[in-house]
């Protein structure tokens, strides 16, 4: 595989993970952009969740040894903040898997990864991250937060299935018009992405057991090591922004790529 798929590959994993633009789209799109690319194979895709893992769990280190309490307190039954935490991330993550069991059920993932579906979701659910931005604050979010809201955000999250829709997206816009800050919106999102891309990475491991590497080791510590280090820049830069400026550069983005991906399906479609 030439090193430079290898490092686009990483880059979009990373930096798109965590930023409202949707990382599917693009590495969905990167292949139709560029001749002669063929799939990375099982063993890149672990490589590259791991990476965006280890960002996302090194950034919010506190949030992280909140959860890793949490855990305890769930094995030894006893109440905590930490333990309402771990439980509420991991009950939001379920209706994602269970939507994820049924398109797989349905055998209609090939039907959701088309450019038009792209083009059309980055477009709608950018429209819809603009509007959610602009929702009154009401709440300080994460340190309030209840079953009501997490449930909430947890099923729209499963909208992220939708290659163009973007996770992180979604949760956000969804936190926004729950009447959370900024920053408590984009915490709460990075934090349920921790199980999300650890049940990504289980399914991209089961695949690497069935059809094996498909990549070398060394490929896949360059991987494992440029996701990191775009996820953790990605991370840091979005946290940033959410503390002095709206998500309306996010969206200009979204609408931009979404009326492109349009334009060229329907290039192809006329050729």
């Amino acid at each position: 595989m030439p090193l430079i798929q290898l490092i686009v590959l990483a880059l979009i994993q990373g930096i798109t993970e965590f930023l409202p633009i949707s990382s599917s789209a693009h590495l969905i799109l990167a292949p139709l952009v560029v001749d002669n690319w063929r799939d990375q194979g099982p063993l890149i895709d672990v490589a590259a969740h791991v990476g965006s893992l280890v960002a996302v769990l090194m950034y919010f280190k506190n949030e992280t040894a909140m959860l890793c309490r949490g855990v305890v307190d769930v094995l030894r039954w006893r109440s905590s903040g930490d333990r309402k935490l771990f439980l509420l991330i991991g009950a939001a993550t379920i209706p994602t898997l269970a939507a994820a069991a049924i398109i797989v059920a349905l055998d209609i993932v090939s039907v959701l990864r088309t450019p038009e579906v792209i083009g059309v979701a980055s477009i709608l659910f950018g429209l819809l991250l603009w509007h959610g931005d602009r929702a009154p604050v009401a709440k300080e979010g994460l340190s309030r937060i209840g079953w009501r809201e997490a449930m909430t955000i947890g099923v729209v999250q499963a909208l992220a299935l939708i290659p163009g829709a973007s996770r992180s997206g979604v949760t956000i816009t969804a936190a926004r018009y729950l009447g959370w800050t900024r920053p408590e919106a984009a915490r709460f999102s990075m934090l349920l992405a921790i199980p999300t891309i650890l049940a990504l990475g289980a399914f991209a491991g089961l695949d690497l057991v069935r059809t094996g590497a498909g990549a070398t080791a060394s490929q896949a510590a360059i991987v494992a090591v440029l996701s990191f280090v775009s996820a953790y820049a990605a991370i840091a830069v979005l946290m940033r922004l959410t503390q002095r400026m709206s998500f309306t550069p996010f969206v200009v983005y979204r609408l931009v790529m979404g009326v492109g991906v349009l334009w060229y399906a329907g290039a192809l479609g006329s050729g």
